[in-house]
């Protein structure tokens, strides 16, 4: 009996959250207070409330409570090598690539440090904002060496750059190394992002090497805080007894 009634809480808890009908932040009612709706034991309540913490609907604060997360962020995966059209297909929500910027210039030196090229190496710098659901929630600042990349127009940089260089260009795009902060927004942030009253923000910043080891794409990705969830998958290796 108390396993169905674990399965009931459980499935109650889970659909009201999903529905909305508890909202983010909002704090759920104490174990006294759903064992006595449920009529069954606190040992019962405090099992479905663990399964709901696992999976992500709550968040448990000793001598505070239980509280409702934010099921409507969006997941970007870690590890792996997407392209935000590969990644917004998976959303299935409404986006779209807003380009501000797409000019070959002599490399920055900001962006000459990170490529380790010289700064008079010739380089494209793209500048696109991200917007879903009719929010610009991100803000994207790509540097790719030109001796890979003869031409990159404002049509192709509003599309998939990554399918133009793998399918046109036949460039083999290999692997990356990641680094995730969280910093002050910019006044570029400011102007291009939907950022209401945000004071930080998110940034990814990636190294791309072809499969040869080149190192040919730098890019600084900036995620408004509240819209998404940065997630990985991974597996314990037993070592060798």
């Amino acid at each position: 009996m108390n396993k169905n009634i674990f399965s009931q809480i459980y499935s109650d808890y889970t659909q009201r959250i999903e529905t909305g009908l508890l909202k983010s932040g909002i704090k759920l009612p104490s174990e006294n207070e759903i064992a006595a709706e449920y009529g069954t034991s606190r040992e019962t309540v405090r099992k479905a409330l663990h399964l709901l913490s696992q999976n992500g609907y709550i968040h448990k604060i000793r001598g505070k409570g239980s509280f409702v997360l934010d099921m409507n962020r969006m997941e970007f995966p870690i590890s792996g090598l997407v392209s935000f059209k590969e990644v917004s297909e998976r959303l299935g929500r409404t986006v779209r690539t807003l380009v501000h910027e797409t000019v070959r210039i002599p490399c920055p030196r900001s962006a000459a440090r990170q490529l380790q090229v010289r700064e008079t190496e010739p380089i494209w710098k793209v500048v696109r904002a991200r917007e879903i659901e009719g929010e610009k929630v991100i803000l994207d600042k790509d540097y790719f060496l030109a001796s890979l990349i003869p031409e990159l127009t404002e049509e192709i940089a509003s599309q998939s750059i990554y399918a133009y260089l793998e399918g046109e260009l036949s460039l083999k795009i290999a692997y990356a190394k990641k680094e995730i902060s969280v910093e002050q927004v910019s006044e570029e942030d400011k102007r291009l992002l939907d950022l209401a009253r945000d004071t930080h923000i998110v940034v990814v910043r990636n190294y791309v090497h072809l499969e040869d080891t080149t190192l040919f794409q730098y890019t600084e990705s900036r995620h408004r805080l509240d819209k998404f969830q940065f997630v990985d998958f991974a597996r314990r290796v037993l070592p060798d007894e």
